[in-house]
């Protein structure tokens, strides 16, 4: 009895998680389709329109509705979330690969690089503001705010990593350490290509957290706004429907992203299942 009551509730708590997640994106979607520039962020809707994304792109009259200031900030926070998926990914992969062996404080070490995702964003960019104005260092998103997406982010690859190599088949590699090979040739041309899925999983995940990122940057980008920050910057004055459309286009670019991601993610593990056929039969 209690086994027939389970799938049904795990089935409507699952599709009521989804309802819960995806209804803001649905109703920023329909309200993105107001009519414009008379319209505004209200039921019912007007008249269905696509003012709201001609209106980004600069393809209607000007009006009252002022263009949303993302053009420079959004290449900042692409820039930025580039830099800090590069760093983080190098570091989660090495620090990772260093913890595939006990060493002296190894303990004390993890816990100082998961603190990085455990303490508040408010408090860690406010710190770094204090810092950077009692040592006379100008802030901006390319040093101090890109010093705390790094370690915010950083955390994140690194445990992507360490659950990769915890499955890691060691014997791969010390086959080919008994054949002569070095231990760098070895990674890039064993190692790396059975953890690349795992890597990609790490930069996916630094660069989504650093391109959304708000209360880090709010306190230690300086005048250079990223897009969160550019975005939040409207809220104050007036609420329009193109930031809804501007919503609903970056949430498809994070569904590219995603697609992209599953697409290297399947050549991946075909080529890992490839290479292992072919060692079977050798």
């Amino acid at each position: 009895m209690q086994s027939t009551l389970i799938k049904p509730a795990l089935a409507t708590y699952t599709a009521l998680f989804l309802l819960f997640l995806y209804a803001p994106f649905v109703v920023l979607a329909i309200l993105s389709f107001q009519t414009g520039p008379e319209g505004g962020p209200q039921f019912p809707i007007i008249e269905w329109s696509t003012y709201w994304y001609r209106h980004l792109l600069g393809l209607v009259p000007p009006s009252r509705i002022a263009p949303l200031p993302i053009d420079e900030s959004l290449l900042r926070s692409l820039g930025l979330a580039f830099m800090t998926m590069v760093v983080s990914t190098v570091l989660g992969v090495a620090s990772a690969q260093a913890f595939r062996t006990r060493f002296a404080g190894s303990g004390i070490v993890f816990y100082l690089i998961v603190l990085g995702m455990m303490v508040p964003g408010v408090l860690v960019g406010l710190g770094m503001s204090l810092v950077a104005n009692a040592l006379g260092i100008d802030r901006h998103w390319w040093s101090t705010a890109f010093v705390l997406h790094v370690v915010y982010t950083f955390p994140f690859a690194f445990l992507v990593m360490l659950a990769i190599f915890n499955r890691f088949d060691e014997s791969v590699e010390e086959a080919s350490w008994s054949l002569g090979v070095p231990p760098g040739r070895t990674f890039r041309k064993v190692t790396f290509p059975l953890i690349f899925p795992g890597v990609l999983s790490a930069m996916l995940f630094a660069f989504t957290l650093s391109y959304d990122e708000f209360s880090r940057t709010l306190f230690a980008s300086g005048r250079d706004l990223t897009l969160p920050l550019a975005i939040y910057g409207t809220f104050s004055v007036e609420i329009h429907p193109n930031v809804f459309a501007f919503g609903v286009l970056t949430t498809l670019f994070s569904f590219a992203l995603l697609a992209v991601y599953a697409a290297l993610m399947t050549l991946s593990i075909r080529r890992a299942k490839r290479v292992a056929l072919q060692e079977e039969a050798a």
